[in-house]
């Protein structure tokens, strides 16, 4: 995977905020002076279907809008996604992020790839802890930039205040921290 130009795919639900990480992080990144999209791919859009959304981080000009078939890092918001739905594609020496109380060692086991690092986070406690609700999507984007420094949490930040009132700003920069802090990677 070369930091020149990153590609990252999104797992969700509806309300979970699948589309909103991809976005912010996109946001981040062009604070940084990189170049990045961020856009969602829908079927039926209601709140608790599962959801897409993509991120491309580069260097250099993105001129592709197409969807992200082989991407470098797939992000999964719900663990209780089927994997089929989500491990699809996904390169060799890839990375997947996955919001799990199950530890990384367990993961790798129902994923069935040794040719992939996995970073495991357990999102959904943290938001609760933090945000009284189960929306992990900020907590998903500290652990992908555990696992891949693609962008300076710094820039984050800025765009997460950005994007949301000044407590609920503060909040989501507390839960994605914390889960920075906590993701194992193997």
């Amino acid at each position: 995977m070369s930091l020149k130009r990153i590609e990252i795919r999104w797992h969700g639900r509806g309300g979970q905020g699948a589309i909103t990480a991809s976005m912010i992080l996109a946001e981040g990144a062009i604070y940084q002076g990189k170049y990045a999209q961020a856009y969602p791919e829908f079927g039926a859009e209601r709140r608790g279907t599962p959801t897409r959304a993509y991120t491309r981080i580069s260097d250099e000009p993105i001129y592709s809008r197409a969807p992200i078939i082989h991407p470098d890092v797939v992000v999964v918001l719900d663990p209780t996604l089927d994997k089929s739905l989500y491990m699809g594609g996904l390169k060799s020496n890839g990375i997947l992020v996955m919001n799990t109380k199950r530890s990384a060692k367990e993961v790798r086991d129902i994923i069935g790839r040794e040719d992939i690092r996995i970073v495991r986070v357990d999102a959904t406690r943290i938001a609760l802890e933090i945000l009284k609700t189960p929306i992990v999507n900020m907590a998903m984007i500290g652990a992908l930039l555990k696992s891949v420094p693609v962008v300076d949490m710094h820039y984050v930040e800025e765009a997460i205040k950005e994007n949301f009132r000044p407590k609920v700003a503060e909040a989501n920069i507390l839960a994605m921290k914390r889960a920075f802090e906590e993701a194992e990677i193997i």
